[in-house]
């Protein structure tokens, strides 16, 4: 199936970020927005709780079955928010490593925020996302 997503890279930015400044869809592809997925367990209860790491994972999870049910995949994400409740760095870039290994070589356009709170008990990190896909 062919995929709505194109990454756009330009040399006249730095080379330092870890995903491509820009991307585009074709004015035919379906628009997913996703609401922001958080680090839950099917039952409600928050995972991993104090590991950014194992939170930024169980986001990705229910992330990758929002978009199933959607008919779509990373793949097809155009876009990500990244929010992570710290004010350390450190934080960040943990939760940030787990989400950019996830995307691998489609390493969409993406912020990274740290944020005061997030709405759940013990919630560390959410990702909120984009997606596009083309309907055969």
């Amino acid at each position: 199936m062919p995929r709505a997503v194109t990454l756009i890279r330009s040399t006249a930015l730095s080379d330092v970020a870890e995903y491509a400044y820009a991307a585009t869809a074709p004015a035919e592809a379906r628009l997913i927005f996703l609401a922001g997925a958080c680090p839950l367990n099917e039952d409600g209860s928050t995972a991993a709780v104090g590991d950014y790491a194992g939170q930024a994972a169980k986001a990705l999870e229910n992330m990758r079955t929002a978009l199933a049910a959607a008919g779509a995949g990373l793949t097809d994400v155009i876009s990500t928010r990244v929010l992570v409740a710290s004010t350390r760095r450190e934080d960040l870039v943990t939760a940030w490593d787990v989400v950019r290994n996830a995307f691998g070589e489609h390493d969409v356009p993406s912020t990274l925020l740290g944020v005061t709170v997030l709405g759940y008990d013990d919630q560390l990190v959410e990702i909120e996302g984009v997606a596009a896909v083309l309907d055969s």
